[in-house]
């Protein structure tokens, strides 16, 4: 039987578009953010969930909690969705990355390319598209919601959708999106991609 897998990128925090925050501790959603995750929260209302994971990250731990609010679940964590570790890039402006030839060669060449004392995309791939796999495999007929971030989100719809990782920038997954995807024995079906609920 097929499991219907709900990826859902975190909303905004106020690093966002600014930082390369990755896996730094203690950045909440803005109030933006806030809004956007009780918008979501309602948009996903009438969706029965069986479980609802969430990256350790705050701000993708902030928004499984106002997803998870009066359904009677509890939000489980796993490391499997937690954010790239950047490694050194980690808390470095965007302004400052821009000027870096390696974070050039990172955002060309996905497949290949490594970030510094860090994860690769393809290990973020296999992490990811694995940990979904096991739970999708745990919940046959039901929905399940993974809160996460936007490249780790990419990785594993691009191995889903049969692309190389350097095509992984070709969508977008904007925060507090949806991107659904229906896996069973059989295989995996990506069913819609960067949803977002005004």
């Amino acid at each position: 039987m097929t499991a219907t897998l709900y990826l859902i990128r975190h909303a905004s925090h106020d690093h966002l578009g600014l930082i390369l925050s990755g896996r730094t501790p203690g950045i909440p959603l803005s109030d933006d953010g806030r809004r956007q995750a009780r918008r979501l929260s309602a948009a996903l209302s009438a969706r029965r969930f069986a479980s609802i994971w969430s990256s350790p990250v705050q701000r993708a731990r902030e928004t499984a909690q106002e997803i998870v609010t009066g359904r009677g679940l509890s939000v489980q964590v796993d490391n499997a969705l937690d954010e790239i570790d950047f490694g050194d890039w980690t808390g470095k402006t965007f302004d400052t990355l821009a000027v870096d030839g390696q974070w050039a060669i990172w955002n060309s060449a996905r497949g290949e390319a490594l970030t510094p004392a860090g994860e690769s995309m393809s290990a973020v791939q296999m992490r990811v598209v694995t940990f979904a796999r096991k739970v999708a495999l745990a919940h046959p007929g039901e929905a399940v919601a993974l809160v996460s971030h936007c490249d780790v989100i990419r990785a594993a719809l691009a191995g889903w959708l049969g692309l190389p990782l350097g095509n992984a920038l070709n969508f977008d997954v904007d925060p507090a999106s949806v991107s659904r995807v229906a896996v069973g024995d059989w295989g995996a079906r990506v069913l819609s991609i960067n949803e977002v609920f005004a």
